[in-house]
């Protein structure tokens, strides 16, 4: 098709020649030193032309010829450009595949191509690539002081980049990651305070900060941590729940008096004050620093609905008010009496109701729930042990002394367990 074509253009170019120069009569008259030359019009613009296209590609030619030193140049740059490319692309691999003194050397070749190339020595970035993955892979070999010698060189390097610098943000990812696995809390903590804030909220960054909080025992800021990421997704449901939950008992665990624990209590939401569990935890540690009765107002929202609470729920909370029995008010009892059908199905619930009745005197209704409780072998020996002991207490309390025995001597059979 390309042939027709030109073929074409061909002989429409040659009609309009024909047409237009074919009845040319002029002449061009050329005098030099006594000489005289005539030519044809037609004759002297054909020798024009071919005049101008001579010379156009003598210079062209000497353009090329000049220009050769800059080619070869530029093309030995390539090379070394696309040599380095390849090692560190090879690094990469090697990383992949577990070979991570390989990886580190072939990191590094991609580095010593790079300085020894002037004009590759300019890509900062390229560089502080080659050396995160030259760090990464010493982080693998535990050698932990060059693996930080080639992390500090990537930050330098990055901050040569232009902004917005991923490979610094990167190289500040990894130093904490490191950090962490080094045990070293404090220095991960500081290589995330180093990024900003934009980058501090990214999921990666969150679930670092999250673990060096724990690692550092910083069970507060580990839940903020938490609740962040929860909100980004960064776990399912249910592992969200149970880490939040898990977050908020280590926090409440760690308060040293009531000043401080009512303090915890108030940074936590309004879901984590809901959960059994947590409140569970909360009013036992304030009963056991010596405050029952604010211990029995945080457990009053939650019990006057234990009937709809999960088993494990209801077992917690009546876990925690056996803590807080001592001066039990008697607003308490119609939330007691409330809970009676669904002592019948939960023993720890049984047990909790029976020596709540007994801490109020209420000596006959104490008795038929912790029998009830001390009969049931779903609840542990620890509960029944208290039940029988309790038993034993008003048999004793009522002078009923073989009575009495027998329950101290099912206590103690416990024991033994």
């Amino acid at each position: 098709m390309h042939g027709i074509v030109w073929t074409l253009l061909l002989a429409v170019a040659a009609v309009v020649g024909a047409t237009a120069l074919g009845g040319n009569d002029g002449l061009v008259t050329i005098f030099w030193m006594g000489w005289r030359l005539d030519l044809s019009l037609n004759l002297f613009l054909l020798a024009l032309l071919l005049f101008v296209l001579a010379v156009y590609s003598m210079v062209r030619g000497l353009d090329s010829l000049f220009d050769l030193p800059e080619r070869a140049r530029k093309w030995r740059v390539a090379q070394r450009d696309r040599q380095a490319q390849a090692a560190l692309r090879e690094g990469l691999a090697l990383y992949m595949a577990g070979r991570y003194t390989r990886a580190h050397k072939a990191c590094q070749r991609a580095v010593a191509i790079q300085a020894d190339t002037p004009e590759l020595a300019l890509d900062a970035e390229f560089t502080a690539l080659a050396h995160m993955l030259s760090a990464g892979s010493l982080h693998r070999l535990q050698d932990r002081s060059k693996r930080d010698e080639h992390l500090q060189r990537a930050i330098d390097l990055a901050l040569l980049t232009r902004k917005p610098r991923p490979t610094e943000e990167g190289a500040r990812l990894l130093a904490a990651e490191c950090a962490l696995e080094d045990r070293d809390a404090p220095r991960a903590l500081r290589a995330l305070e180093e990024l900003p804030p934009g980058v501090g909220r990214r999921t990666q960054a969150l679930r670092l900060k999250l673990q060096a909080s724990r690692l550092a025992r910083q069970p507060m800021e580990a839940l903020r941590t938490a609740r962040l990421l929860a909100k980004h997704q960064g776990f399912t449901s249910v592992a969200a729940e149970g880490l939040l939950r898990t977050l908020a008992t280590e926090a409440l665990a760690a308060a040293r008096d009531t000043d401080q624990l009512r303090a915890l209590w108030q940074n936590l939401d309004a879901h984590e004050r809901r959960d059994p569990l947590v409140v569970s935890h909360a009013a036992r540690r304030m009963a056991d620093l010596g405050s029952p009765a604010e211990a029995r107002q945080w457990l009053a929202p939650l019990w006057d609905q234990v009937h709809a609470t999960s088993v494990e729920g209801a077992t917690a909370l009546a876990h925690a008010l056996r803590h807080a029995l001592n001066g039990l008010e008697a607003e308490w009892l119609p939330r007691l009496d409330a809970t009676t059908q669904a002592a019948l199905r939960n023993p720890a619930l049984a047990l909790t109701l029976g020596l709540a009745l007994a801490e109020r005197q209420l000596w006959g209704k104490a008795r038929s729930m912790l029998m009830s409780a001390a009969n049931d072998h779903d609840l542990s020996d620890d509960g029944r042990r208290q039940a029988w002991a309790c038993l034993g207490r008003l048999a004793e309390r009522e002078h009923r002394e073989e009575e009495a025995a027998r329950y101290f001597r099912q206590a103690a059979l416990l024991d033994r367990h």
